[in-house]
């Protein structure tokens, strides 16, 4: 199956709050990795215009756990310098991008649609507890009660894809429970609903777009798809942002 160049989402009964996911069929948004610098610096300059918003924000994403609020807005045709892995922010008009080639990426909006976030989450984001890490520092950071929020995870890397040979060293007995042993995998699907849940999200408003990136590596830029390959792969785009009044 061939999905579209971007796949729109909305949360249900939030006023205001765009999200988007791009595709293969879209195009690599980062400045480097796999394609031509000057093709995606093309798409980057669209996507303020593509979205209806002013500009964009993103971080140089290192799989740690920091995020930053109220980032500014982003020279599309630089690389960011700012080293995080989460974006939030209360300003309509600059949507927040997250990068990824299998890594989770996760967008959460107040159900009054006036502060939004993007969570980068590979599977070091969720060793460290990262999603659960950032949703109570955006709530601590604005004042917000967790059972408000609603997030969705985009196209990442599907249970059976996330193979681990070195499941002891990386990970330990604590994620046993998400660990599957006869394919040597972890559903980091699963784990990371668990950590939105231990950071106070009802379990109705934790939503999912179902698709793993290897295994629809024609649609999707894949990191372990590329390197079984012996080949250099893009990053697909994630976006939420505040529409401006």
């Amino acid at each position: 199956m061939l999905f579209p160049a971007m796949i729109p989402f909305s949360f249900p009964g939030v006023p205001g709050v765009g999200c988007a996911f791009s595709t293969r069929a879209f195009g690599s948004v980062s400045l480097s990795g796999g394609e031509e610098s000057a093709s995606s610096l093309q798409r980057r300059e669209f996507l303020p215009s593509l979205f209806g918003v002013k500009a964009f924000a993103e971080a140089h994403q290192v799989h740690g756990v920091r995020t930053v609020f109220e980032p500014e807005a982003q020279d599309p045709a630089r690389t960011p310098s700012e080293q995080a892995d989460g974006l939030a922010t209360s300003r309509p008009g600059l949507a927040l991008m997250i990068k990824t080639a299998d890594c989770q990426p996760i967008l959460l909006a107040h159900e009054s649609g006036r502060f939004v976030m993007a969570i980068h989450a590979g599977w070091r984001g969720n060793r460290q507890d990262y999603p659960r890490v950032a949703v109570e520092e955006f709530c601590a950071h604005y004042g917000l009660e967790p059972g408000k929020l609603w997030a969705v995870r985009g196209p990442s890397l599907g249970p059976v894809a996330s193979e681990f040979v070195n499941f002891d060293k990386e990970w330990g007995p604590e994620y046993l429970p998400w660990y599957d042993e006869a394919c040597r995998s972890v559903d980091l699907w699963r784990l990371t609903r668990h950590q939105l849940e231990s950071a106070g999200l009802l379990p109705g408003r934790i939503l999912g777009l179902d698709i793993c990136t290897f295994d629809n590596a024609e649609s999707f830029f894949s990191y372990r798809h590329a390197r079984r390959m012996g080949s250099r792969d893009g990053r697909q785009g994630s976006f939420i942002w505040i529409h401006a009044v």
